[in-house]
């Protein structure tokens, strides 16, 4: 029972149920979505409408307005902002990328149209005594404090330090949203080398640090019990034999560690390759110093189902996503046999990810920048 009654207990697996069916929902749109309708290249808002060339070969002289290399456009594919009846500025689908693709359910389709939601009636963006790295710092305190309440010994308290923890989850969004807005960019992506970018990254993994420091507390304050011995008793030969029930030895705190540790562990491994994968997808299909084959050969794979099923694969495995189901099993008050069910199993799972997700980049950069592969390529 995860509630104090059970009636609590079917309402939060009710909207449990939901939320994974509304998930669900929301990949079959984004998969249809990116199918069917054009990928907008131009992430700046500021951006002039660009006339497009069909150049082979890229401008020797990138200095010159009018002689940069421009990306064609794919005039067969209709445009998703035109036909969707969501406003794009809320819409998670409309400006589809592929740190977008690679991004968990909840940070994707929940926080980030909040973010935009909260950004529009705050006016943060247009603030200018608000940061978005002050906003990075802040959700720093708010994680110490969930990392306290996660450590307490009251399931009520963890409760909130887990809803703790998502508002802090929630900020680290919208400080992404509020540093996009200021630059006029569109879409989630990651501007990789900026000051932001490693502030940002420092202050998620002091989040992380306090949180897990909060489980290990509690683990050792609070350790579980390995089950239970039926031994029988009774107090004469004469007298039936009953069995009872006595609790085994306690976990020790060597072993609260080493599962806390192995989870760490995991955290690290898919937030490095997550990261990486990003970088690496991002130079590959959204650069603009291409040809106009490369060009289509990159919208061809970004609308593959191969590239799709890679990306989902680290919808549910990347750093966010572990977080998020440690987060579920301390609200339910099934820590440590969540951490037990995935101290080895974890990083067999990561794994295979990144060995599957390795090999799908080295045949889709041989693809798009072999020029003879591409040269017939037709969308």
């Amino acid at each position: 029972m995860i509630g104090p009654s059970s009636q609590i207990s079917k309402i939060l697996l009710t909207l449990l149920f939901l939320l994974i069916i509304f998930y669900i929902f929301m990949d079959i749109e984004l998969y249809l979505r990116v199918h069917n309708y054009a990928i907008d290249r131009n992430y700046h808002t500021n951006d002039s409408t660009a006339i497009f060339t069909t150049s082979s070969e890229p401008s020797n002289s990138p200095s010159d307005p009018s002689k940069t290399l421009k990306l064609p456009t794919v005039a067969k594919e209709p445009s998703y902002e035109e036909t969707t009846w969501i406003s794009c500025d809320i819409n998670p689908l409309c400006h589809i990328t592929v740190k977008a693709i690679l991004l968990d359910h909840t940070n994707h389709y929940v926080f980030a149209p909040l973010a935009t939601i909260f950004d529009n009636v705050v006016e943060i963006s247009r603030s200018t005594f608000i940061t978005p790295n002050m906003i990075s710092f802040f959700h720093v305190g708010v994680a110490c404090v969930s990392g306290k309440l996660v450590s307490s010994d009251s399931l009520g308290y963890r409760r909130l330090g887990v809803l703790l923890f998502q508002i802090r989850t929630f900020l680290d969004d919208l400080d992404g949203h509020v540093a996009r807005v200021r630059k006029h960019i569109r879409g989630e992506r990651s501007e990789i080398g900026t000051s932001g970018y490693y502030i940002d990254g420092l202050c998620d993994g002091l989040g992380c640090i306090a949180l897990l420091l909060g489980m290990f507390f509690y683990l050792k304050n609070n350790p579980p019990r390995r089950g239970y011995s039926i031994i029988p008793m009774s107090e004469s030969k004469s007298e039936p034999t009953t069995a009872t029930m006595i609790p085994k030895m306690k976990a020790t705190t060597r072993k609260v560690a080493k599962n806390v540790i192995s989870f760490t562990g995991q955290l690290l491994l898919s937030s490095t390759a997550w990261n990486r994968y990003i970088a690496v997808y991002q130079n590959m299909l959204e650069r603009e110093d291409i040809s106009s084959s490369q060009y289509q050969c990159q919208n061809y794979v970004f609308k593959s189902t191969l590239f799709f099923c890679v990306a989902w694969m680290w919808r549910i495995v990347n750093v966010h996503a572990l977080l998020h189901c440690v987060l579920l099993s301390i609200f339910c008050d099934k820590l440590w046999d969540f951490l037990r069910a995935i101290r080895y199993s974890g990083y067999i799972i990561l794994l295979v990810a990144i060995c599957l997700t390795e090999m799908h980049i080295l045949e889709a950069q041989n693809y798009i920048f072999n020029s003879a592969a591409c040269s017939n390529i037709s969308l």
